[in-house]
């Protein structure tokens, strides 16, 4: 045997070639499922971007052919949230049997509603479209910079009522007797809360203020199995440096799988004149975490999750 010969065979053991020549069939067959995998657990988490983009479309079509001005806080608009609100409410209830339960602790009036941010806040998306079905209410909703800088979605976000959240804008919402939704947690609890379902919330007290300022009871929410829905991945060191270096979502979420969903609002904290806005932030995060512990199993379980959906699936039928 020649050098090339003997070198060309070495190769080929070294690099399991004659494997991959008798298992062909089975390597093929591992890279799709392991394809198919990955797309299951993105193609959710894409298509609810998707929608967003769907929703903004609709609202661009609905106001040329409606020939509506661009005065979006109108009543006149209502039809056309409806039509999206019932949209998002139809998948919420196909997709996680998704479930409202507390609604009557919602003042008339204004309210701060203080929630959990999940991976993905579609839950919090869910919430408002339910309450606009249920009581033409609009929720105004506190989101992240970065959302502003999605191109396209500028009439998601007036149309919805999504807003900076600069303590002017929630006081200008709460006084005309709207609720206003905020995360303290915001972004780095979505990235970085786990199926323990701890909030994260560092020492945020500017939503505590903006209740006192606006004498307005905050309402606490929390859905359950938020976390088993939706995860994220690269909870580390490096992934909270970049993220507090640059303030971007650098963690991708995953997941989208049909468990069951069910949002509660809790009791409301009433306005108390004579609290300050750390004893107010110190008690809301200990309301949401009562609430937390009272109907989620912590930590979260992805089957125990799909059970309560597919059982609930079989009740029915």
């Amino acid at each position: 045997m020649n050098y090339s010969a003997y070198f060309a065979s070495q190769l080929e053991d070294w690099t399991f070639l004659k494997y991959l020549e008798k298992n062909f069939l089975y390597v093929v067959l591992y890279l799709a499922v392991l394809i198919i995998v990955v797309m299951i657990l993105f193609i959710i988490p894409l298509c609810i971007l998707f929608f967003f983009y769907v929703s903004s479309f609709f609202f661009l079509i609905y106001q040329k052919t409606h020939k509506l001005q661009e005065d979006y806080s109108s009543n006149i608009w209502d039809n056309a949230r409806l039509i999206v609100a019932n949209k998002w409410d139809g998948f919420a209830r196909f997709w996680h049997g998704y479930e409202l339960h507390g609604a009557e602790n919602l003042p008339d009036g204004p309210g701060l509603i203080i929630f959990y941010h999940g991976a993905i806040p579609i839950d919090y998306l869910y919430f408002i479209s339910r309450i606009f079905i249920l009581k033409r209410r609009l929720c105004y909703s506190v989101a992240d910079d970065f959302f502003f800088k999605l191109p396209g979605l500028k009439p998601v976000v007036d149309l919805m009522g999504i807003i900076h959240g600069t303590k002017e804008e929630c006081l200008n919402a709460l006084k005309n007797g709207h609720l206003v939704g905020i995360s303290p947690g915001g972004v780095r609890e979505a990235l970085f809360s786990d199926q323990s379902y701890k909030l994260v919330w560092r020492k945020r007290k500017g939503f505590a203020e903006v209740a006192i300022d606006a004498k307005v009871p905050i309402i606490p929410m929390y859905t359950q199995n938020v976390r088993e829905g939706f995860r994220t991945f690269g909870n580390t060191i490096l992934a909270r440096w970049l993220y507090e270096y640059i303030r971007l979502p650098v963690v991708p979420p995953y997941g989208g799988l049909p468990v069951k969903f069910r949002t509660y609002i809790g009791e409301p904290i009433p306005y108390d004149p004579n609290i300050t806005a750390v004893e107010l932030a110190m008690k809301t995060k200990a309301a949401l975490q009562s609430l937390i512990q009272k109907h989620q199993q912590i930590p979260g379980n992805i089957c125990s999750a799909l059970k309560e959906r597919l059982h609930e699936g079989k009740k029915k039928d």
